[in-house]
């Protein structure tokens, strides 16, 4: 079958390298590393041995040399994996707290911290959201102040994927007492012992982890401002479209995944002297989540081809981050009721996609944040 645009022939070879990959590597450990709540460190090095954690990065910083449309095809094959915490893991690495360095950092920045970020040797996580600031970030509070040789920060971080495990943490605080978006800087900040992380249980995404941080006195040179000083919301905005648009690739992703699983448990499960797909009811069902599935992926595949090309995509890229997130969970608690009592069961892995899918109308930007941009835009 041709790939579909925007994908080429070359995106369809890798796409066949990843689902091996992912098949071979990564679903044989799903449920294990699900019951652990952690997956190993030394995942991120098997990703690398691959060149899948710098598929959209210069060969000259140890990357692929490749563009988004490659990461985008990793970014639906990870649905996969068998577990939303590993895909989530391994993307924030990739998708969040790499590329803000990659666009804003200084050479020494690159080969201190993006280098070993792609081969594997470094993880890192994005530290944005705070107990009291998500989608506002100009009520961010973690602050810097300057002393000699550097800044030190003080504060604390919520919901950070890769909190815990993270050598480095691409930071958002404030370096100025102006009010909104004014402000805001980024540093990176290095493991120490000012930097405490705890882990935080959640509804899914068990095999990642979530943390809770405060930075109590961490110290960081000048050399690790991010950008420039007091424009740290530049750097915020460049990379929401790419994360959004990873997300809604996600999403297509997990949904053709629950249909291709849900189709072949209706067919082989029989009931009243004949198989699920021979009941109507159930047949429109399946019909239903086809079609939802096949429209998420025009939706995100339009913004992406458009991200792709440079144009302005927040319109497109929003309304398929909007369309595609509850439309997922949607399709899990559907294809659950259809697996009946073996859908509430661990077995099927249903009920954990169902769990994992949850997150989507809330992180990246939640669908009220979502309706609000997409309000502006259309001037309403």
């Amino acid at each position: 079958m041709s790939p579909e645009p925007p994908f080429g022939e070359e995106h369809a070879a890798l796409r066949e390298s990843v689902r091996r990959f992912v098949r071979a590597e990564l679903r044989p450990h799903a449920a294990e590393w699900e019951r652990a709540r952690w997956f190993p460190d030394d995942v991120f090095g098997t990703f690398a041995q691959h060149g899948f954690l710098g598929l959209k990065y210069p060969e000259a910083y140890g990357g692929q040399g490749g563009d988004f449309l490659h990461e985008a095809v990793l970014a639906e094959e990870l649905a996969r994996c068998g577990s939303g915490g590993l895909a989530a893991g391994v993307g924030a690495h990739i998708n969040i707290a790499t590329p803000p360095i990659m666009k804003f950092g200084t050479e020494d920045q690159k080969q201190r911290y993006l280098v070993p970020a792609i081969a594997g040797e470094m993880i890192g996580a994005l530290a944005i959201t705070e107990p009291d600031a998500g989608s506002d970030v100009a009520a961010i509070k973690t602050h810097a102040r300057r002393v000699d040789g550097g800044w030190m920060i003080n504060g604390s971080k919520m919901f950070i994927t890769n909190g815990v495990r993270a050598h480095f943490w691409v930071t958002a605080v404030k370096t100025s007492d102006e009010g909104g978006h004014h402000g805001l800087s980024f540093f990176l900040v290095d493991r120490q012992p000012g930097v405490t992380a705890s882990k935080i249980e959640k509804l899914g995404w068990h095999a990642s982890d979530t943390a809770l941080m405060s930075f109590d006195d961490a110290f960081v040179p000048d050399e690790n401002l991010l950008g420039r000083e007091n424009e740290g919301f530049a750097l915020i905005m460049a990379n929401f479209q790419w994360e959004r648009l990873v997300m809604a690739l996600g999403a297509v992703g997990a949904m053709q995944v629950a249909y291709d699983k849900t189709v072949a448990f209706a067919r082989e499960r029989n009931a009243f002297g004949r198989p699920l797909t021979g009941h109507q009811v159930l047949r429109h069902k399946l019909a239903d989540i086809a079609t939802t599935v096949h429209t998420g992926r025009c939706v995100t595949y339009d913004a992406l081809r458009r991200f792709v090309a440079g144009q302005d995509a927040v319109k497109e890229v929003t309304m398929a981050k909007l369309a595609t997130q509850r439309a997922c969970f949607d399709v899990m608690d559907t294809c659950l009721q259809i697996h009946g009592g073996a859908g509430y069961m661990e077995e099927y892995e249903i009920e954990r996609m169902a769990r994992d899918a949850r997150l989507g109308p809330i992180g990246g930007g939640t669908d009220e944040i979502m309706r609000e941009i997409l309000a502006k835009v259309l001037a309403l």
